[in-house]
C-alpha cells in the first residue's frame, strides 16, 4: 500500500494541525444525538418519539444554518462566524438541561441554525491548503477522521450519561464545543487559497453569482451525498433492530465498531489509489452492497462479514463528494457550497432513519437494509441517466479551443482571389516559401529594385512556380530595364517594400535562400540560356 501520497499531504503547512483539531472538535458533535435522545427519554420522561422529534429539530436547524454560515464566511471571514456560533453554542448548552420539553424543542431548532459548522469549515480549509491534485488523499484522511470521531463520541456520551448524569454530559458537550470554537478562532485556518489572493483585485472583489456554481452538476453531487448518508443511517438502524430481535443487544457496539473499521480501511485504500473512482460508481456500489445485508436473518454472526463491502465504501463515497464540491465551486463561494454539501448530508441522515424504521415496522429488520439500499440504487440510476444526457458528474478539464475558435492570419487578413495560393502576407507571417512573379504578356519587362528613381509596382507572387526556376533567375538579377507603365497588382498592393534608392519599389517578401531581394523571375520572357529551366506548373 502506498503511503507517500498521505505523507505529502500531511507535510503541507497547516494540514496536520487542522486534522488533529478536526478530530477532537468533532467528537462532542457526534455525541449530541445520543445525549439528547437519552436526556429526553430518561430525564424528561418522554417517549422515544418525543426524543426523535428533538433530534429532527436539531437536524432541520443544522440543514438551514449550513449554507447561511458558509455564506457568512465567504463575505465576512471565518472569525466573525466563529464568534457568533460559539456564543450561541455556549448559551444553548448552558441552559438546555433546565429547559422544559417545548422550550427544548424550539431551542434545538435555533441551536441547529447557529451550530458550530466544524465539518464544513474543515473541508473548506482543506480545499484552501491542499492543491487540487492532492485533495483526494486529503479528503480521504478527513473521512477517516470523521469515522474515528463517530467511534469515540457516542460511547463516551453513553458512559458519561450512565456514570454521572445527563446534565453533566450536556454541559461537557457545550464546554468542548466552546473550546473547539476558540481553537479554530486562534488557529484561524485559511478558507481561501493563497493563489486566489494573488488574482486581479477587481476580479477578486467581484461577487460570485450563485447561478454560476449552483448548477445541475453541483446539485447532483449534493443528491449523491444525501443518498450516501441516507444509506448509512438506515444501515445503522437496521443493525440495531436485527441484533435486538436476535437478543444480542450487547453486541451492538462491537458490530458498529467493526463497521467503522471497514470504513477506515476503505477510505485509506481509496486515497492511496493512483486514480479516482467516479462518485456515481461509489454510491451505486454502496447501495447495491447494502441490499443483501438483510438476508442474514437470524444468523447475526454473519453481519461481521455482510457489512464488509458496504462498510468499505462509506468513507470513499463521502470523501469523493466533498472533493467534487471543492473542484466545482470557485473559492469565493466555497463556504456556502460546503454548507449546502453539509446540509445534504444532514438531510440524508434525517431521511434514512425514518425510511428504514418504516420498512422494519411493516416487515422485518432485513427490510430496513433493503429499503435504503433500493432508494440509493434508484438515485444512482437517475444520476447515471443525467450523466449520459448532460454534463458528466465528475469534473473534467475544460476543453482546449479548437482551430476554428482561434483567430489566425488567414481569417483576419484579406483573402486573395485564389485562396489556394499563398499570398505575400501569409508567406511573411508563416514560413519562408520560394516565390515568383507572374508578368502579364502586355508588359515588356519588369524593373528590379535596383533600377534607380523609376519605381514600378511589382505584381503579387505566383506560388505555382517551382523553386528550381528561382535558383536560375540569379543570372539575370542585375539586368536593368526601362519602366513603361505600372503593372497592375493581382493581390493586395500593401506588400513589404525594399528601401533601396530614393524611390522604393514594392517587392515580395524574399525567401532566405535567394541571394538578393531584387531577384525577379518572369513567366513570359526568359533569356535563351535559361530555356532548360523553363518553369512547370505544380
Amino acid at each position: 500500500m502506498r503511503l507517500d501520497p498521505y505523507r505529502r499531504v500531511l507535510a503541507l503547512p497547516g494540514v496536520r494541525s487542522l486534522m488533529v483539531l478536526a478530530l477532537l472538535a468533532r467528537i462532542p458533535i457526534t455525541a449530541i444525538g445520543v445525549t439528547m435522545t437519552l436526556h429526553v427519554a430518561q430525564d424528561l420522561h418522554r417517549g422515544w418519539g418525543a426524543a426523535g422529534l428533538v433530534g429532527a429539530a436539531l437536524t432541520v436547524g443544522t440543514a438551514i444554518g449550513g449554507p447561511l454560515n458558509g455564506r457568512f464566511v465567504d463575505r465576512k471571514g471565518l472569525r466573525p462566524m466563529l464568534v457568533a456560533t460559539t456564543a450561541c453554542e455556549a448559551l444553548f448548552w448552558a441552559v438546555a438541561p433546565s429547559l422544559s420539553y417545548p422550550a427544548l424543542l424550539v431551542g434545538a431548532l435555533v441551536a441547529g441554525v447557529f451550530s458550530l459548522p466544524v465539518f464544513s469549515v474543515v473541508r473548506q480549509s482543506l480545499a484552501a491548503l491542499v492543491p487540487a491534485d492532492q485533495r483526494r488523499q486529503a479528503y480521504a484522511l478527513d473521512s477517516m477522521s470523521v469515522e474515528l470521531s463517530f467511534m469515540a463520541g457516542p460511547p463516551l456520551a453513553v458512559l458519561l450519561m450512565s456514570s454521572l448524569s445527563g446534565r453533566f454530559t450536556m454541559w461537557a458537550i457545550g464546554g468542548c464545543l466552546v473550546l473547539a470554537g476558540i481553537a479554530l478562532f486562534v488557529t484561524d485556518p485559511p478558507v481561501h487559497a493563497a493563489a486566489d489572493a494573488a488574482t486581479d483585485p477587481a476580479e477578486a472583489a467581484a461577487p460570485v453569482r450563485r447561478r454560476d456554481w449552483l448548477t445541475p452538476r453541483f446539485l447532483a453531487v449534493c443528491a449523491a451525498a444525501a443518498a450516501t448518508t441516507m444509506v448509512l443511517a438506515g444501515t445503522d438502524l437496521g443493525i440495531v433492530a436485527m441484533l435486538r430481535e436476535a437478543g444480542k443487544v450487547q453486541l451492538i457496539g462491537g458490530v458498529l465498531a467493526a463497521w467503522g473499521v471497514y470504513s477506515l480501511i476503505g477510505g485509506f485504500v481509496y486515497g492511496a489509489l493512483t486514480r479516482a473512482v467516479p462518485l456515481v460508481a461509489l454510491i451505486g456500489g454502496l447501495s447495491l452492497c447494502t441490499l443483501p445485508i438483510g438476508l442474514v436473518g437470524d444468523r447475526w454472526w454473519l453481519l461481521f462479514i455482510a457489512l464488509l463491502p458496504a462498510g468499505a465504501l462509506c468513507a470513499p463515497t463521502l470523501s469523493a463528494s466533498a472533493d467534487l464540491v471543492s473542484r466545482l465551486v470557485p473559492s469565493p463561494a466555497r463556504g456556502e457550497a460546503m454548507g449546502w454539501h453539509g446540509s445534504s448530508l444532514t438531510v440524508g441522515l434525517a431521511v434514512g432513519s425514518p425510511l428504514a424504521g418504516w420498512a422494519i415496522d411493516h416487515g422485518s429488520p432485513g427490510w430496513g437494509f433493503a429499503a435504503v439500499g433500493a432508494v440509493g440504487a434508484l438515485i444512482t440510476a437517475v444520476l447515471l441517466v443525467l450523466r449520459r444526457t448532460s454534463t458528466p458528474l465528475d469534473p473534467t478539464t475544460s476543453p482546449l479551443p479548437t482551430a476554428d475558435a482561434v483567430p489566425t492570419a488567414a481569417t483576419t487578413a484579406p483573402v486573395p482571389a485564389d485562396a489556394a495560393l499563398p499570398t505575400a502576407v501569409t508567406v511573411a507571417a508563416a514560413a519562408p516559401v520560394p516565390t515568383a512573379v507572374t508578368v502579364p504578356a502586355a508588359a515588356p519587362a519588369l524593373p528590379t529594385a535596383a533600377t534607380g528613381p523609376a519605381a514600378t509596382t511589382v505584381p503579387a507572387a505566383d506560388a505555382a512556380l517551382p523553386a528550381a526556376a528561382t535558383a536560375t533567375a540569379t543570372a539575370t538579377a542585375t539586368a536593368t530595364v526601362s519602366a513603361a507603365a505600372p503593372v497592375p497588382a493581382a493581390a493586395d498592393p500593401a506588400l513589404p517594400t525594399a528601401a533601396t534608392g530614393p524611390a522604393a519599389a514594392p517587392v515580395l517578401a524574399a525567401d532566405p535562400a535567394l541571394p538578393t531581394a531584387a531577384t525577379v523571375l518572369t513567366d513570359a520572357v526568359l533569356p535563351t540560356d535559361m530555356a532548360a529551366g523553363t518553369p512547370a506548373r505544380r
